[in-house]
């Protein structure tokens, strides 16, 4: 089967076509024959060598953390009648309780069956994938946050993928949405998806653009993830989800409990379990019955990984990017 391997760790270019054998099903797992890949940032920074010392990958090993596609094989302990159905599924082994990002840009892929989530009918696949990791992260921000109807919200980095579903649920929610992006393009964007105000966080004066809010949503991290902190009222939630612009926000915690902020990293984000996935379930439906879009902004061939990579890294894509193998 064909793959894209990280032969080493470095930019773009260290991403490589290469040929393996094809994937056979243990216990309690799944083949699927992949029709698309998610691409996720995280999959740039793990390639460049960041997080070694969180997830356990060494070159060469194939990159990428979802898929989607068509259940072709099974194995001991799983229900044969899956075979034919299709899914989305995260990939990857799981070492001391973290699931290691690897082996989704792959014709074929294995996935533990309690990763399976299977696609209802209307929906293509093309379009499920983008629910993989940002509908969970979409919906634990929303639980996580509490949002009540009437709050002003900020979301950072909001015309990715996640933003595409973070914000008209958001606004769904009864919240007055502000959406901080990169250029005209994005912020034209973000309105299509229902914000109320969109602002470039590129530009001086960009806080004064967005004035106090209840909750910030932060997907930049760094300096524009720190500025957006003191815009937080007293009460009010901070949650800080993603690395955009390379690096986590550096949050005074002593300011937060002076102002009463309720400040929740990464590791306090967590949302799965039986109630994520029916969650997810319904929100795939939603997108089937055509009451929700889902936004691909970008799709490249399997052999393209490295055009995809960077793209993201340039911060010239919107909504979601993926790879398409079948």
């Amino acid at each position: 089967m064909r793959v894209i391997q990280v032969v080493r760790f470095g930019g773009p270019e260290v991403l490589v076509p290469a040929d393996l054998a094809d994937p056979v099903a243990g216990d309690a797992e799944v083949v699927v024959d992949v029709e698309v890949a998610d691409v996720l940032f995280l999959d740039t920074q793990l390639r460049s060598g960041w997080g070694r010392g969180y997830f356990a990958v060494s070159p060469p090993y194939v990159a990428g953390n979802g898929v989607a596609g068509t259940v072709s094989a099974v194995g001991p302990g799983v229900d044969s009648a899956l075979v034919g159905r299709r899914v989305i599924a995260r990939v990857g082994p799981t070492m001391n309780e973290v699931q290691v990002p690897m082996g989704g840009y792959a014709e074929r892929a294995v996935a533990a069956v309690g990763e399976v989530v299977e696609v209802p009918d209307g929906l293509p696949l093309r379009d499920a994938v983008t629910f993989l990791h940002d509908g969970p992260t979409a919906l634990g921000l929303l639980h996580h946050a509490a949002l009540q109807p009437g709050e002003r919200v900020l979301i950072n980095a909001a015309a990715g993928g996640l933003g595409a579903l973070l914000v008209p649920r958001a606004k769904a929610a009864g919240a007055t949405v502000v959406a901080a992006a990169r250029g005209a393009r994005k912020l034209e964007l973000v309105r299509e998806w229902g914000a109320d105000v969109a602002v470039d966080y590129t530009e001086s004066g960009w806080l004064d653009e967005v004035g106090g809010v209840d909750i910030v949503f932060d997907g930049a991290g760094g300096a524009v993830g720190e500025e957006a902190f003191g815009l937080v009222a007293e009460g009010g939630r901070y949650l800080s989800y993603g690395a955009a612009s390379g690096d986590f926000p550096r949050v005074d915690q002593a300011d937060a409990s002076r102002r009463g902020v309720r400040y929740l990293g990464i590791q306090e984000l967590r949302y799965d379990g039986p109630e994520a996935r029916r969650e997810l379930r319904a929100l795939m439906a939603e997108a089937a019955a055509g009451r929700f879009r889902p936004f691909v902004g970008q799709a490249f061939p399997l052999e393209r990984a490295a055009d995809a990579h960077a793209a993201i890294e340039a911060r010239r894509t919107v909504g979601k990017t993926v790879l398409e193998v079948g």
